[in-house]
């Protein structure tokens, strides 16, 4: 489905991610899914993925037998293991017999249906896949890193620990452990087999030859490399179980950049040992770079650096896997790192063949630079900025990586429209900056930054206070910025260290607006630099013209957030293109407006758009970014939360392909600059994709919502809601079933991200976390830093630490039981001491009398402590005070504290007991009504102290209660603000603070915001209300959508005084209204805005022609409501427009100044050109528009414009398809036929050249109709057939076309009939018909198209002839003819023939030069020839030469003539067979 891809990294922090099997395929785990990529020497390519795993895949390697190389094995955090065939992506067999994650996994080299797996918890898992047989050992309690199967001995594994100890055991007895080797002091990252079984005679070591006569080496076994975080490599002998030599990482500092401080804590040691080198082992080092040793050497020559002839071949982070395979006569080696490159080395030469960039993070933005040809921008989440330079011929992967001084996700990106290389870029922290793509300097940053995530950025021209000043102190272009918090700024490039400016503040100056604007989401200049587009958070769009920001119009289209705008290009040869804006929204539709009348003849005040030119419907999910080809006219691509990419063509609204490649969510989209076929995407599964519109198999995007079915089946069941709920949190009822409209929806940093991104995107942040996680555990249970990264990469932690500190926890519990645990007395050691025996007791009555009668002599006892507690109840008040002492001791070890207190209490220290109970957060509203006995001070303290633990115990409202009584009146609003306690904060703050303070304003608003955020519209405007902010108040209760929504909003907005915001309102309202055919409504709700009686009188013509269209039959739907006004009538159509506005609306006709000022509102109405896919409701008010200008216009005696109208509202349904519907129109507006057309004629100037063609136009319109009525008078039994012959030589259909025979039925009386025989039979009937110069016009656009179509064939035959092309340079057709499918059934034509012998010899440059040579043809005709519609001429040739064949009604002499045009404009295939078929 795609060409090239750039996929996910590989994840780190594991032993084994990565394999390459015989055939040169190189699989790699990353997140859940594996990877596989054809590997050769010259480069690399994406073959496709393995998805079916539910957490990051752990473990990935390849059977290496003979006819196994397709079946390869995982491992993932989902405890699984799984099989896989990777030609049919299909898992063959799985296990789950780990309880535990699984941190390594290898394939036997030997028995090729085992794989070797284990866990941290030390479980080693042998499975035989090919009978589906398990078992389990557990050698060691240990946490296995790594292990590695024997390939000389099938029963032998080696399996690496935590600890830094290899064990070798042989599966075939249950694990048993053959050898311990000890040597490394940390975890073994790495183990690796020497590929030659025997150990003799291949290295000469001194110490080997010691233990030669110990005959061990006859066990067998091999040497076995291993490498640790202790920075060492060791080779071991596996016969011999010990160590044979010690490798320490030579110290290399790394080449263009400083030495990293903490290069021990980041190293990641893996070793390979290459099949065809027995002598020779590849490690990685400490910076990324790769070193391999020669085992036979020793000192610095040992070892060589791997790409040290040139900078840039190393990697610049450290290296977690390596796999080697030799492809043809050249032995590679394949390296995952950290720096998220895979590269491909030649063993050989030791230089690096190429490097394959992957992503670590969601893709955000896409940008192609407009200078730099084929260089496309991608901005990650992964905080680093990649320049691809796709038209590289060596290396189709050639990429740069920035990440200097970004440091955050890069969410937006805008190449500069004329300066090479300067590349701005926005951050998910609101950083914007330029970076120099062609120079090492560190990027520029601007000083302002956004507060919250950017969302776009794009380069327009400077507007103030930035355009102010000579030409040589400004820039040419000026740098906006659009952020999450709803801010839209001006960077100025060459101070990006000055401010940058709110263009909010010029827009408010500008416009005169006083209201609060609503939050921008999305801009986008105009490529020409004159308008600019802004998208905001409720939906709505603000056209501006630069450089001063004055509004143009306002889009009413979304309803819902906008995501993304794009302008179309400006190179269309069709200039009406030019001024298409299109947008997508958090809803699934794309809406396309055509702004060309808007921005090239603005108005004084904005115009409100609230029907679109286009809408692209088929999208499940909200639509995220979208792209204008290039090279073509009005094509568009799409993409969406849906996980696919639409391609459309927006004139005839039409899909054009689907592409589903992507796994996840698509975020961005580009078309390629230099491949018209070409279109990239990326999305939040990390990888960017470049595809083929040509090559889809699917042409709409899917119906099925699996996502949201399967999120549905993830989600937990809700619990059953109670039925009361907390006061201040609910209790209102959410009036939409939606997300919030506030919430983050565009691509950046929503809450919809965070579920999905378990690749680490910030790798620096975990010294600290390390540090706190290991504070006060054991060594061996301590998180070293190694581990805390594997974390944030995808890793999971060891469970040694989380169970210690679940240990803990369950010793804690006994003590929490006592501190709950109520004493019975307030003195237990007194009561305790006098359950004694008898004899004590006594004794204490004796020493008692004793203390009491000694008169100053020593006693040897002390009362109140010790043994003698007790008496210090009946002794003095020191001995009471030493008794209070010991029981308060003895409450503090027993955790009751409340009892500690109350003695204290007793004891008079009313301070250290309120001490006492804020240490322990056991204050009670008791002891706070004791604490003014200490004092003033000592009471707010303890309040203070009271509020915090309440606040803790989700006392909120008791809590700001305890506030107010110290007076602390703001301190208490601000804490139920805090937790959402708007009601009760706005009440306290009402009662307590004066009316104008700007806290109870900032409640108000604040709670509004919550509330809109919610759905909770109608109460958000109650406070924004209270807030004196009616304009936002009448905003968000419209933003529903509803009729009662939109009138309740229209009318408050007038109550406040917003009368534009009324006016737009009231129009949607009424819009709504008559969409339903509520007319009395729909006019109720316009009464309410003086300034849209123009629009009332539109709805008043509307309402008339719909009643007596429904007369006709062409309305075939029934009124809701209409007015007794409206009821069809023998008046004239005209006539009866003119009586009802006169006599309902008041309408005084004599008044010019009136009659100018409704004209002039009408002409501000939107009337966008007809289309066939537009609904007839919608096109019934568009005619009426246009009728309602033609009256306007006869009562100013403006009859050009009046004819010009009526000529527009005759034409619309001749464009649209709806030929009954024209010829009623001219029935209602030229009730008399020609003779009404002679009546206007006569009222025009004399001598006006568009007069002249207007009027012509008309009366051929008329004239068109008169001659279908008499053709079906003279054809009654055979109109059927003929019929539907002519029905291929326009793309309008007549209702002959549609084998509609009874239509003589309603064609009129007799009398009528006989009237328009007459008139059809006149030569001046013919001569408006058979207008040559049209006749010229239509044929010359005939054969651009054909000649259009063969280019188009042409290239698909040179392309992909096996796959239909869409036709190149096609343009929407509304008056050319068209070629149906019965045609083709016919018998040859010879002109087909010739034409399609010609076509196979004929060049492109050919039919270019002929396309050319006609169009200046067609530029050199008049343009009121072009501007307005007229029948097809070479149709009513047919028509006239079939009627004189049948019934013989037709003067020779203009036979003679239609057969001349016939023979002169008519020789294109389609027209010759139906000339033949109807005369011949």
């Amino acid at each position: 489905m795609h060409e090239r891809v750039l996929s996910a990294s590989p994840n780190w922090y594991c032993s084994r991610c990565s394999d390459v099997n015989r055939r040169g395929v190189l699989g790699f785990g990353a997140k859940s899914t594996v990877y596989l990529v054809n590997v050769t020497a010259a480069s690399a390519a994406v073959l496709g993925e393995l998805s079916g795993h539910t957490e990051r895949v752990s473990g990935f390697a390849f059977c290496q037998h003979d006819g196994q190389e397709s079946v390869c094995a995982t491992s993932s955090d989902d405890k699984s293991v799984k099989i896989w065939d990777i030609e049919q992506k299909a898992v063959l067999a799985e296990h789950t017999a780990h309880q535990s994650t699984i941190t390594s996994i290898h394939w036997s080299p030997v028995e090729k249906g085992l794989v070797v797996s284990g866990d941290e918890k030390g479980i080693v898992v042998c499975f035989w896949h090919s009978r589906n047989d398990t078992h389990s050992f557990f050698p060691e309690p240990r946490t296995i890193f790594c292990l590695a199967c024997s390939p000389h001995n099938e029963n032998h594994v080696a399996v690496g620990y935590k600890d830094g100890m290899i064990a070798l055991i042989d599966i075939s007895k249950k694990g048993e452990v053959i050898h311990r080797l000890r040597g490394h002091d940390e975890e073994i990252h790495a183990l690796a087999w020497c590929p030659q079984p025997k150990e003799e005679g291949l290295y000469s070591w001194p110490e080997d030859n010691t233990d030669a006569s110990n005959g061990l080496a006859e066990v067998g076994g091999g040497y076995l490399a291993s490498g640790s975080r202790d920075q060492t490599v060791r080779i071991w002998s596996t016969a011999r179980g010990r160590g044979v030599m010690t490798l320490k990482l030579p110290f290399l500092k790394r080449r263009g950049a400083g030495v990293d401080p903490g290069v021990k804590e980041r190293l990641w040691l893996t070793v390979h040992w290459p099949k065809g080198r027995p002598s020779q082992i590849v490690s990685s080092s400490f910076g990324g770079e790769l070193v391999i040793w020669d085992l036979t050497k020793s000192g610095k020559q040992k070892w060589t650096l791997l790409g040290s002839s040139a900078d840039g071949q190393t990697h610049s982070r450290i290296v977690f896997n390596m796999n080697s395979v030799c492809v043809g006569d050249r032995e590679l080696l394949i390296s995952t790192s950290m720096d998220r490159e895979i590269k491909c080395w030649d063993l050989a030469s030791l230089e690096c063949c190429w490097t394959l960039p992957t992503l670590g993070g969601f893709v955000y933005s896409l940008s192609f630079s407009p200078v730099g040809t084929g260089c496309l921008a991608l901005g990650v989440g992964d905080n680093m900025i990649r320049v691809w330079n796709t038209l590289s011929v060596h290396n189709p992967y050639d990429t740069k990586t920035y990440w200097q001084s970004i440091k955050s996700k890069v969410t937006a990106l805008a190449w500069h429209p004329v300066k090479e290389g300067s590349l701005a870029f926005g951050t998910d922290d609101g950083k914007v900056g330029i970076y120099e793509a062609y120079s090492n300097k560190p990027p520029q940053i601007s000083s302002t930054y956004h507060r919250r995530t950017v969302y776009s950025l794009d380069w327009g021209p400077p507007i103030p206070p930035l355009s102010f000043g000579g030409s040589e102190d400004k820039p040419s272009y000026s740098l906006y910025s659009c952020g999450g918090e709803g801010v839209i700024f001006q960077h100025d490039p060459w101070k990006l260290s000055a401010e940058a400016s709110n263009i909010d503040k010029l827009i408010r100056d500008t416009n005169d607006i006083k209201h609060k604007l609503s939050p921008h989401t999305d801009l986008n200049w105009k490529p020409d630099g004159k308008v600019l587009a802004i998208g905001n958070e409720d939906g709505s769009i603000e056209v501006y013209g630069a450089p001063g920001l004055k509004l143009l119009c306002t889009i009413q289209q979304h309803h819902k957030i906008i995501n993304t705008l794009r302008w179309h290009h400006q190179h269309s040869d069709q200039p009406e293109l030019h001024c298409l804006l299109a947008s997508g929204s958090s809803s699934a539709v794309v809406y396309i407006h055509d702004l060309r009348s808007t921005i090239e003849n603005p108005l004084e005040s904005p115009i409100l758009v609230t029907e679109a030119f286009r809408s692209l419907s088929g999208h499940t999910n909200k639509i995220t970014s979208l792209a204008w080809s290039p090279h073509h006219d009005a094509r568009l691509v799409t993409v969406c939360y849906d996980g696919t990419a639409q391609v459309w063509d927006v004139l005839k609204e039409e899909p054009v392909c689907n592409y589903r490649g992507h796994s996840g969510r698509l975020l961005c989209v580009q078309w390629s600059p230099v491949d018209p076929d070409l279109v990239w995407t990326g999305g939040d599964d990390f990888t960017v994709q470049e595809w083929a519109v040509s090559k889809q198999e699917h042409a709409r995007p899917p119906k099925s919502k699996r996502r949201v079915e399967l999120e549905k089946k993830k989600a937990p069941q809700k619990k059953s809601k109670k039925k009361k709920k907390a006061a201040g949190k609910g209790g209102l009822k959410t009036e939409e079933n939606e997300s919030p409209i506030g919430e983050e929806e565009k691509g950046g940093s929503g809450a919809d991200e965070a579920q999905s991104e378990d690749e680490g995107e910030d790798e620096e942040s975990t010294t600290v976390s390390t540090v706190t996680l290991s504070t006060g555990v054991s060594k061996d249970a301590s998180m070293d830093r190694c581990t805390a990264e594997k974390v944030q990469n995808g890793g999971k932690i060891f469970m040694a630490m989380k169970k210690e500190v679940k240990e803990e926890r369950k010793k804690e519990k006994p003590e929490l039981s006592l501190k709950k645990r109520k004493p019975r007395s307030m003195l237990p050691l007194t009561i305790s001491m006098d359950h004694r025996p008898k004899e004590e007791l006594h004794q204490d009555c004796l020493t008692l009398a004793a203390v009491r009668h000694a008169h100053g002599e020593s006693v040897n006892c002390m009362p109140g402590s010790g043994e003698h507690i007790q008496l210090g109840l009946f002794t003095d008040r020191e001995a009471l005070c030493r008794m209070f002492q010991e029981e308060e001791d003895s409450h503090v070890e027993a955790g009751n504290y409340d009892s500690v207190m109350y003695l204290r209490l007793w004891n008079g220290d009313l301070i250290g007991a309120l001490h006492m109970a804020t240490e322990k957060g056991e204050l009670t509203d008791h002891l706070l009504s004791l604490a003014p006995m200490a004092g003033y001070q000592v009471w707010a303290r303890t309040v203070e102290a009271y509020v915090k633990q309440l606040c803790l115990q989700e006392q909120f409202l008791k809590a700001a209660s305890h506030l107010v009584s110290i007076h602390k009146i703001y301190e208490a609003i601000s804490l139920l603000k805090a937790h959402q306690l708007y009601r009760e904060a706005i009440a306290l703050a009402k009662a307590r603070l004066q009316p104008d303070d700007p806290a109870l304003n900032d409640l108000y608003m604040s709670w509004a915001a919550v509330l809109e955020k919610d759905g909770h519209y109608t109460a958000a405007a109650k406070c924004y209300l209270a807030a004196d902010c009616s304009f936002d108040a009448a905003k968000v209760i419209a933003k529903k959508g509803d009729v009662m929504s939109l009138k309740t909003a229209a009318n408050l907005a007038k109550l406040a005084g917003e009368s534009d915001l009324a006016h737009s309102l009231s129009l949607r309202c009424a819009k709504e209204l008559m969409l339903s055919q509520d007319w009395l409504a729909a006019q109720d709700v316009l009464r309410i805005q003086d300034t849209l009686l123009g629009h009332r009188l539109v709805f008043c013509v509307s309402e008339l022609l719909t009643q007596r269209l429904s007369v006709t039959g062409v309305v075939s739907w029934s009124s809701a409501s209409s007015h007794a006004w409206s009821k069809p009538t023998e008046e004239d159509f005209l006539s009866a427009i003119q009586r009802v506005w006169q006599s309902e609306f008041g309408l005084a006709t004599a008044d010019l100044d009136q009659m100018k000022a409704f004209h002039q509102q009408l002409r501000a109405i939107e009337s966008p050109s007809s289309t066939v896919s537009m609904p007839i409701k919608q096109l019934l008010s568009h005619v009426a528009l246009d009728v309602a200008l033609s009256v306007v216009s006869q009562l100013l005696s403006d009859w050009a414009s009046a004819v010009e109208e009526l000529l527009r509202a005759v034409t619309r349904g001749f464009e649209v398809g709806h030929f009954f519907l024209m010829t009623e129109m001219c029935q209602l507006l030229l009730p008399q036929g020609l003779d009404s057309v002679a009546l206007c004629k006569q009222r025009l100037v004399q001598g006006d050249e568009r007069s002249l063609f207007v009027s012509q136009s008309l009366e051929a319109f008329v004239c068109y109709q008169l001659l279908y009525k008499d053709w079906w008078k003279h054809s009654c039994t055979s109109t059927t057939t003929t019929a539907n012959s002519l029905k291929h030589t326009n793309v309008h259909q007549t209702p002959v076309e549609n084998g509609d025979t009874n239509h003589e039925r309603e064609t009129g009386s007799q009398s009528e009939a006989q009237a328009a025989e007459a008139i059809v039979k006149s030569e001046g009937f013919w001569k408006v018909l058979l207008s040559e110069p049209h006749a010229s016009l239509q044929a010359t656009k005939r054969v651009i198209k054909d000649i259009q179509s063969r280019v188009a064939s042409l290239v698909q035959q040179h392309s992909r002839p096996q796959e239909p092309q869409p036709s190149l340079g096609t343009q929407p057709q509304t008056h050319s003819t068209d070629l149906d499918e019965e045609l083709n059934e016919g018998p040859g034509d010879p002109h087909d023939k010739q034409r399609s012998s010609v076509a196979d010899c004929e060049s492109f440059p050919v039919l270019v030069a002929q396309v050319t040579e006609h169009q200046k043809k067609l530029a050199a005709l008049p343009d009121h020839l072009k501007k307005y519609s007229f029948p097809d001429v070479a149709e009513c040739c047919i028509v006239l030469l079939y009627m004189d064949k049948h019934f013989g009604l037709i003067p020779h002499h203009l036979c003679e003539k239609a057969t001349s045009l016939l023979l002169k404009y008519g020789t294109t295939g389609s027209l010759h067979k139906a000339w033949q078929r109807f005369t011949l």
